[in-house]
Parts: structure tokens; C-alpha cells; sequence
């Protein structure tokens, strides 16, 4: 059974009237982290797509990018994202759900809000507004300033990206601290260990940027301190 059609059969379970934010409280278990995730990238996307008051179709396209959605399972992921679009309660109320879905798992968090960056980087703009959304579901995951920071850095190209903020270290790190950020990250980044997580293996592909910027990273820092 796919990812997709496990999805359809979790919304098909929602009675009448409850909000999409309720299947947070339903999928809690291990097992069903995955259903979860993809849902919760999903409508949170369809929620920010409203911050810059304009969905368009490259922040359409970049689900298709983030996740493998095979032709004949994309009105389930329509539907996820129609859902959360019409539905009244807010992002916040999603982002609160989602948190306590996913509990002490913050590397979940950090892959979720990964998903999050490569939808409102999609159409080559960060919006204002999209900012503002980010940090304040960041806020609600409970990521620090500094740990935001590294992550709108890795997606949102408008400066050259600072390596000690790509790592989330401070420029008076230590080589052997910096080195050892370095190797946390590459080791979080390993697809076994996000897909234990609660990460699908059709999300895995998150990771693929991820590694690119910490290696250029560690590789800038390293060759700085020779």
C-alpha cells in the first residue's frame, strides 16, 4: 500500500466537521510517522502558500519535487492540500499539532521545516510574508534563533552563506567543535536515519541539499583554518 493511499484512508477517517489539525492526534504511532510527515509538509505548504497571497504553479510543482507522487496518486495529495487551504483553523493551531505529534523526534522538526524552505524557495523568491510564517512556526517547534537562522542560510539566497551559520556554530568554534557539528549533520542527513525518523523515503530527497551545504561548509572553515 502507498504512502498515498495510506493518507486518503487517515483523511477518509476524520468524521464530519473535524478540522484537517485533528489527523496530527490520530497518526502519533511510529509506524504511521510517515503518513504524518508527508501531511504535515503538505498542509502546512498549502497554509503558507497563503502567506504571499498567490499559490503558483512552481510552489505547486515543488511537492512533486520534495515528494515522488506518481501520476495516479496525486488527487490524494491534492486533496491534502485543498483540505488545509479551506480549512479554518490556522497554521498555527497545525504547527502546535504537529510539535506535540512528533514530541522529543526535533530532527523530524528540522527535516519538516526543510520541506518548508524548498516550497517558498520554489518560484525563486522569499517572501515577507513567508518569512514571518517560518519563524513563527519555528518558534512553535521550538527552534532556536540560531538554528532557524542555519536553515533559512542553506535555502534563501541572499548573501553568500556564512559556513559557521550553515553549521550552527558561532566563528569562535573550535576546528575540532566545528568539525564535529560537521559530522553530526552528515550523520542526521544518512537517509536510514531520516526515514526512521518519520521521513518517507519519498521525502528523502530533502536531504540531498542539506549535505551539499554543510560539506561546502565544513569543506570553507577547514581550508580557513590551515
Amino acid at each position: 500500500m502507498s504512502i498515498w493511499t495510506r493518507i486518503s484512508e487517515a483523511l477518509a477517517a476524520l468524521t464530519s466537521g473535524e478540522s484537517l489539525a485533528e489527523v496530527f492526534d490520530k497518526l502519533r504511532a511510529p509506524p504511521e510517522r510517515s503518513v504524518a510527515f508527508a501531511i504535515a509538509v503538505i498542509a502546512l505548504g498549502a497554509k503558507m502558500a497563503k502567506a504571499d497571497g498567490l499559490v503558483t504553479r512552481d510552489e505547486v510543482t515543488a511537492f512533486r519535487e520534495v515528494f515522488h507522487i506518481p501520476k495516479e496518486e496525486e488527487a490524494n495529495a491534492a486533496r491534502v492540500f485543498n483540505m488545509a487551504r479551506q480549512d479554518v483553523a490556522g497554521f498555527e493551531l497545525y504547527a502546535e499539532r504537529i510539535n506535540r505529534m512528533f514530541g522529543e523526534e526535533r530532527g523530524a522538526v528540522c527535516d519538516l521545516m526543510e520541506g518548508l524552505f524548498h516550497i517558498a524557495m520554489a518560484d525563486g523568491e522569499y517572501h515577507p510574508g513567508e518569512d514571518d510564517f517560518l519563524h513563527r512556526v519555528a518558534e512553535i517547534f521550538g527552534m532556536g534563533e540560531r538554528e532557524f537562522r542555519a536553515l533559512r542560510t542553506r535555502f534563501v539566497p541572499d548573501a553568500e552563506p556564512d559556513p559557521y551559520e550553515v553549521l550552527g556554530i558561532t566563528p569562535e568554534a573550535t576546528p575540532e567543535e566545528a568539525r564535529a557539528a560537521w559530522r553530526a549533520l552528515v550523520r542526521e542527513t544518512h537517509p536510514d536515519r531520516m526515514m526512521a525518523r518519520g521521513v518517507p523515503e519519498e521525502a528523502v530527497k530533502l536531504a540531498e541539499k542539506r549535505l551539499i551545504a554543510v560539506n561546502r561548509a565544513w569543506e570553507e572553515i577547514s581550508q580557513s583554518a590551515a
